[in-house]
């Protein structure tokens, strides 16, 4: 890894407080964690973020999910119910740059902390808020998750099995989109504070945030009248690309729609006569023969085992990949060579792999300092530390429950 210091890191001269929870606005922490960025994540003294308890495999209690989301963060305990707990927020808001939230709309404001409020205490402060609709428009009341937000923004209507009710990812998405394109928005109203000097609200909703990926899907029904539909595996009129056969049982996903990459695994096959047969010669025609063109191929597959598949594949130029599952990242030599996996050392688990930071930087990469920190860990560092508060003062905030 590279030997920067926290403040050399291209977010390291950046201070973020986060007040959300569960995944919408922490994963747009930890992208901004991932940099550099100081991220002070405030918590409920008594339970936390629920992340802590989240992830289907818990053991020693622990979710396996936390370190992740929450690496790279400092964690305090603030009950933003009280009027202390505010009065500690709003001090931090002067030291800061990002304040970042995915409450329900108001819930800031009815805290006396609105952005008018916020903006006479720190004018440059950028206020990140992730929510379902957005903070203003008639549904901007309602309580929004990402499920909602997927299926209103069109991804739930054309994902799965076109016999089936439409399906999800096995992640969540909504979430991870919204607080993507907060993260990017946040980088772009620091950007802008250094022009004008002041800070603005970056609004970021889930169902419009699903809705930015969903390609030409808008204007295709307004202008042709074509609605997109559920297609499994493969997109209408985009061949060949799909999953094919083995003859050792695996399933390998080929991708050769191109018109060039199409003619190289004809060659591959040893079929040249398909690049000037009228059914497969162009896209429009493969696309409209998809069904016994992707037969064809699969035909072809099923004679090879997966390796030597994948070697004549790539050794041609053709697009190929199994579809990997966790252990077949863990194992796989260009994942390592990449680090796009590393391992940290971590209190409960011992070593502890996860995803690295993307996108890489040439020269001041992000990096991954630590795992999810203890519920108030920072309680300290930062309220002693960063606001001054004496010895006193913090264990009556402890003695009071505010802390």
């Amino acid at each position: 890894m590279d030997d920067q210091t926290d403040d050399q890191l291209p977010l390291g001269d950046v201070r973020v407080l986060e007040l959300g929870q569960l995944l919408a606005g922490p994963f747009c922490g930890q992208l901004l964690g991932d940099f550099g960025a100081d991220v002070i994540k405030i918590e409920d003294p008594g339970r936390g973020d629920p992340m802590r308890e989240w992830g289907r495999e818990k053991p020693h209690g622990k979710s396996l999910w936390w370190p992740v989301v929450a690496r790279n963060k400092r964690s305090v305990t603030c009950d933003l119910r009280t009027a202390p707990g505010q009065d500690l927020v709003r001090r931090l808001v002067a030291e800061s740059d990002v304040l970042l939230e995915n409450f329900r709309p108001g819930t800031l404001e009815r805290w006396g902390m609105s952005p008018e409020r916020l903006w006479e205490i720190n004018p440059r402060l950028v206020i990140t808020r992730v929510t379902g609709y957005g903070q203003d428009g008639p549904y901007a009341p309602r309580a929004g998750y990402g499920s909602i937000g997927e299926a209103m923004g069109g991804i739930r209507y054309v994902t799965g099995d076109p016999t089936l009710a439409p399906s999800r990812a096995g992640i969540s998405l909504g979430d991870s989109l919204a607080a993507t394109f907060a993260c990017v928005g946040t980088l772009v109203a620091l950007h802008q504070r250094e022009r004008s000097g002041r800070g603005q609200v970056v609004d970021s909703a889930i169902y419009e945030a699903v809705l930015a990926m969903m390609e030409s899907l808008v204007p295709e029904w307004q202008v042709a009248g074509y609605q997109r539909e559920r297609t499994g595996s493969v997109l209408p009129n985009v061949a060949p690309s799909n999953v094919y056969p083995t003859a050792d049982g695996e399933a390998i996903l080929v991708a050769a729609n191109q018109d060039t990459v199409f003619r190289r695994l004809a060659e591959t096959m040893d079929r040249s006569d398909l690049v000037d047969d009228e059914r497969y010669a162009t896209h429009g025609a493969r696309g409209a023969h998809m069904t016994e063109l992707d037969e064809l191929i699969a035909r072809w597959t099923a004679q090879h085992d997966a390796d030597d598949l994948l070697a004549l594949l790539a050794e041609a130029g053709v697009p190929a990949g199994r579809i990997y599952r966790a252990k077949d990242m863990l194992s796989d030599p260009h994942f390592a060579a990449r680090e796009s996996i590393i391992r940290l050392a971590h209190p409960t688990f011992g070593e502890l792999a996860m995803q690295n930071v993307f996108p890489r930087l040439s020269t001041t990469p992000g990096r991954v300092r630590h795992p999810g920190p203890e519920l108030g860990e920072h309680n300290d560092d930062v309220y002693a530390g960063l606001l001054g508060l004496s010895d006193a003062e913090i264990a009556q905030l402890r003695a009071d429950h505010v802390i």
